[in-house]
């Protein structure tokens, strides 16, 4: 059986503690992060989408870091959004800028009703790079 390891980015151990999660798992060669949100430092959301949306792409920047990882080691991506259809062209813009060019990640997109006061929300999966 594989070990798991808690991955954690520096400064932010203490919101992870209060909900009782992990920022990443590593097992074997995969790293899988739970869903990052446009969080301020303060643990509240950023109220503006588009900042929303690049501060959650900052903190998965920041827990893809933490493992050893950057944005081209991702493989599989999971996003949540609370109003997909006028959404959707802020956060293409936005994703356009971290992934832009070919291979892209699988990508698969999800309309919630709910993101504890966020509208945004994205989760991966990536491979570790080989030391």
């Amino acid at each position: 059986m594989s070990k798991r390891d808690a991955i954690f980015p520096a400064g932010r151990q203490a919101l992870y503690e209060i909900n009782r999660y992990s920022a990443a798992i590593r097992t074997g060669d995969l790293l899988f992060l739970s869903g990052q949100v446009g969080s301020r430092e303060d643990g509240s959301p950023e109220p503006d989408f588009e900042k929303q949306v690049q501060l959650a792409f900052d903190n998965l920047g920041e827990v893809l870091q933490a493992a050893g990882c950057t944005f081209d080691d991702i493989v599989d991506v999971t996003t949540f959004h609370t109003d997909p259809e006028t959404q959707f062209e802020t956060i293409m813009s936005v994703k356009g800028k971290v992934f832009p060019q070919k291979p892209y990640p699988n990508w698969t997109a999800v309309g919630v009703n709910w993101l504890a006061g966020f509208d945004f929300e994205i989760k991966v999966i990536a491979r570790i790079p080989a030391a």
